[in-house]
C-alpha cells in the first residue's frame, strides 16, 4: 500500500468519523482515540512478521493493549508526542509486544501443514 492511499484513507475514515460518531453514539475524541490506536496497532503489524488475526479489528485491539502495556514500561512512559490521549512511542512499543506474543502463540498453535 502506498503512502498516497494510506492518506487518502486516513482523510476518508476522519471525515466519516466526524459524520458518523454522533449518530452511532461515539464521542469524536474517542473515535479519534481508537483511529490512532489502530493506526499504531496496523504499523506495529506492517513491521512485525506474520499477520494478527483478525484483521483491522486486531490491529486496534493491539494498538489499545499496545498503548495500556507502553505506559506501564517506566523507561518509555513519557516519551513522543500525546495524540488524542496515546502516547505515540509507549504505544507503539507496547504493540510490537503484543504483535509478537500473539504471532508467537499463534505459530505454537498451527499444525505443521497448515498455511496461512
Amino acid at each position: 500500500m502506498s503512502l498516497g492511499q494510506i492518506i487518502i484513507i486516513v482523510v476518508a475514515v476522519l471525515i466519516g468519523l466526524v459524520v458518523l460518531a454522533p449518530i452511532i453514539g461515539l464521542t469524536i475524541g474517542l473515535a479519534l482515540t481508537l483511529l490512532v490506536a489502530g493506526l499504531i496497532g496496523w504499523l506495529a503489524d506492517r513491521i512485525m512478521p506474520g499477520e494478527l488475526p483478525y484483521g483491522k479489528a486486531g490491529a486496534v485491539g493491539a494498538g489499545i493493549v499496545g498503548a495500556v502495556i507502553g505506559s506501564l514500561i517506566p523507561v518509555i512512559n513519557d516519551l513522543g508526542p500525546a495524540l488524542f490521549n496515546i502516547r505515540v512511542v509507549p504505544a507503539f512499543v507496547g504493540a510490537l509486544i503484543v504483535v509478537a506474543l500473539v504471532e508467537f502463540f499463534a505459530s505454537r498453535n498451527r499444525t505443521p501443514g497448515h498455511f496461512k
